[in-house]
């Protein structure tokens, strides 16, 4: 029989985070540090909204864009808390996750051969959705001495002709960085000299713990080149509902809607309802959250201090990435070790990219009592090494 198989998807790897959570569904009195989810159920009264569309018989297909009252709040929300102005009706979608948008504007925006400068390490669906879309990833390396902020002159080593888009994946996921109005300003000046789009990834917008998030679509002349996604699995505690939303100009923005009539139809509507309540009464319950992620993000921060283990200190999302170069092993070994050993999970940094070895990624995302016992954990761990 011929190959079934698309050699493209094949050299696909596999996710790196999924491989120790497997063995930690079959080990007891195991922790697991290292999934990205908020710990809280969703807010009472968002799930209440979705239990009343169902009651109510609200199951039928909305817009293929999503529900009108939904992107107007959208709108509205974007408005108030970043300084960001769309039209409802053309600049914005609502999509099945923050991953569905990712995927559909790299599609929607590029040829074979397009190049995509993506910083890492970083969230580990930006290279495979850029290889999907016959783009060709070009790696950016985030340095700990730059607190994994991106720099302009990383990126002048690397724009070519064929660069089309650049990936800006603040607040990040592994490491936690934010980029400032400062930081972001010579990444403009770049962006705009090369005549470039950007995709920014805002899924962790309301999770910063030093001032509020700037989005880069909000500079001047930036609105009309980027692509900004965000949704409701992160601050609100959403998950499971699998709601996100894509913004930009018309044009881009009328080609990811059409492969997304194709690819999806539309986003789950007890979904939308829910996010409705959540845009309209939600602001206490995200800080609410975000007070408690920032609890225990000092927490954690104390704690490897205590234990002498380096750690940079991020000030976004709900993760730490410590280094572990000085034990002398791979992160894939390290996490491998401590998981055996301690029954503690972790994320190796090289999940998240090759410059990610030497570090690991652990998500505070949990109760404070959980992540007293596995630092406990790892403490004696790294004190045998």
């Amino acid at each position: 029989m011929r190959d079934p198989l698309s050699d493209k998807v094949k050299k696909i790897e596999p996710s790196g985070i999924r491989k120790f959570f497997d063995i930690v569904n079959e080990m007891k009195d195991a922790i697991s540090l290292g999934v990205g989810e908020p710990d809280f159920d969703t807010p009472w009264h968002i799930r209440e909204e979705g239990i009343y569309s169902l009651e109510h018989g609200k199951t039928f297909y909305t817009s293929n864009a999503g529900l009108k009252e939904l992107k107007v709040e959208i709108a509205s929300y974007l408005s108030r808390r970043f300084d960001l102005h769309y039209d409802y009706n053309k600049e914005i979608m609502v999509t099945v996750g923050g991953s569905e948008a990712i995927d559909g504007a790299l599609r929607a925006m590029l040829d074979a051969g397009d190049e995509v400068l993506l910083p890492q390490p970083s969230y580990v669906s930006y290279e495979p959705c850029i290889t999907l879309a016959d783009g060709v990833p070009v790696i950016v390396e985030l340095k700990e001495e730059n607190q994994f902020k991106l720099k302009a002159s990383q990126l002048e080593e690397l724009v070519t002709d064929k660069t089309k888009i650049l990936i800006m994946p603040y607040p990040n996921n592994p490491t936690g960085a934010v980029m400032g109005y400062d930081d972001l300003k010579e990444i403009v000046d770049f962006v705009i000299k090369h005549d470039l789009y950007v995709i920014s990834d805002e899924i962790y917008s309301e999770l910063t713990y030093n001032g509020n998030h700037v989005s880069i679509a909000s500079f001047p002349g930036m609105k009309e080149r980027t692509i900004v996604i965000n949704g409701f699995s992160k601050s609100y505690a959403m998950t499971g509902w699998r709601l996100g939303y894509a913004c930009g100009p018309k044009l881009i923005i009328e080609q990811i809607l059409k492969i997304h009539q194709f690819a999806i139809m539309c986003a789950p509507t007890t979904s939308q309802y829910a996010a409705v309540e959540a845009l309209r009464h939600g602001d206490d319950d995200v800080e609410r959250m975000r007070t408690a992620y920032n609890q225990r993000r000092n927490f954690l921060m104390n704690s490897f201090k205590e234990m002498g283990l380096k750690c940079f200190e991020p000030f976004g999302a709900f993760y730490v990435f410590p280094s572990i170069k000085e034990f002398g092993m791979t992160s894939d070994e390290f996490a491998t070790k401590l998981l055996m050993e301690e029954k503690v999970a972790v994320v190796p940094g090289t999940a998240f990219g090759e410059c990610g070895e030497g570090f690991l990624r652990i998500s505070y995302a949990y109760s404070i009592e959980d992540l007293k016992k596995a630092l406990e954990r790892i403490d004696r761990f790294i004190k045998r090494l």
